[in-house]
């Protein structure tokens, strides 16, 4: 996601001619997946392809391209035991398509993309990559254009993930770093005006003030993001959680102990707060996971990892107990 931000941001920003090159097809293994994009401005580029071993030869294409101005479809066929490329057997065994094409300075789709995720929406994109010259290439999707078609990728690009961390201690400051650094988008939360500031969480892309019974609503988590609370004041996370539980989140996450967290259920239960057996099953408590953490940038780690196996649908289990393909 992070890529797909700093491609946009430059197309947006952008005065002159550049070259995308957009993955488009892969047949068996690959080290990235359809959709992955590099962009070429001049000598520079934004974005992998691979991991590492086709991205000198794309450049070479680029250059063509952004002289000719007409796309390319560069193939790029591993499947052989002995393939060399450059001299180097990948072992990839795949087959993969990248679409090069030359782009104008501010695409429309790229300033729709810009749009779209500055306002939390999606954009339905399609990449043409099968035709005559002047049809191929990157454009928005047309309305009711959904069905599968030959020699067109079509990519639906998510706003970035949200993260709303409530409490702005120094282990919080980690936490956010690393989310930032995936492209997810971050509120910091917290009662104290000196902590939850622009200073200690440069990163971060809100932050929010106000007692701990207003918090939540001052942070305005969306249906569908992540929380963690990690205050560490119990007076301050009873009222969070009171606000919290019941709402949609992917992901609630509390720092503490379990028997920390059953207290407060029980404290919730006792105000006369209804905890269903969903909202126990929804709020993981100890957040994280089991990684022998210690100290706040491993604990960070663990609760970026957990957050990240929600998100997919993981159980978060070694890669080498999976049976099936790592992507779908």
């Amino acid at each position: 996601m992070r890529e797909l931000q700093a491609i946009t941001r430059q197309l947006c920003a952008s005065k002159s001619a550049s070259v995308l090159a957009t993955l488009v097809s892969v047949e068996g293994s690959s080290y990235r997946r359809p959709g992955a994009r590099m962009l070429v401005a001049g000598a520079a580029r934004t974005g992998v392809i691979s991991g590492g071993c086709l991205e000198e030869d794309l450049m070479e294409h680029a250059r063509r391209v952004g002289a000719s101005g007409s796309p390319e479809l560069v193939l790029y066929d591993t499947t052989a035991e002995n393939d060399l490329v450059w001299g180097v057997g990948l072992g990839c065994h795949g087959v993969v398509r990248v679409l090069v094409e030359p782009l104008p300075p501010r695409p429309a789709w790229a300033r729709a993309v810009a749009k779209n995720m500055q306002a939390g929406k999606p954009t339905h994109l399609e990449v043409v990559w099968q035709g005559p010259p002047e049809a191929l290439g990157t454009r928005l999707m047309a309305e009711g254009g959904n069905g599968a078609s030959q020699g067109v990728f079509r990519d639906t690009v998510e706003p970035p993930t949200m993260l709303s961390i409530f409490g702005a201690g120094d282990d919080a400051r980690p936490l956010c770093s690393m989310a930032a650094a995936l492209g997810w988008s971050v509120t910091v939360a917290d009662s104290r005006g000196a902590m939850a500031t622009k200073a200690r969480f440069p990163e971060a892309s809100r932050l929010a003030l106000g007692p701990a019974e207003e918090l939540a609503a001052r942070a305005a988590p969306r249906p569908g993001s992540l929380a963690v609370v990690m205050t560490h004041r119990y007076r301050d996370d009873v009222p969070l959680l009171r606000t919290l539980l019941p709402l949609p989140l992917a992901y609630l996450g509390l720092l503490g102990p379990k028997a920390r967290a059953e207290r407060i259920l029980g404290d919730l239960a006792r105000d006369g707060f209804g905890v269903t057996e969903r909202m126990r099953e929804t709020l993981r408590a100890p957040v994280g996971l089991d990684l022998g953490s210690e100290g706040p940038e491993a604990v960070a780690l663990s609760v970026i990892a957990e957050m990240s196996a929600v998100l997919a649908g993981r159980d978060a289990r070694p890669l080498r107990e999976r049976t099936l393909p790592i992507h779908a």
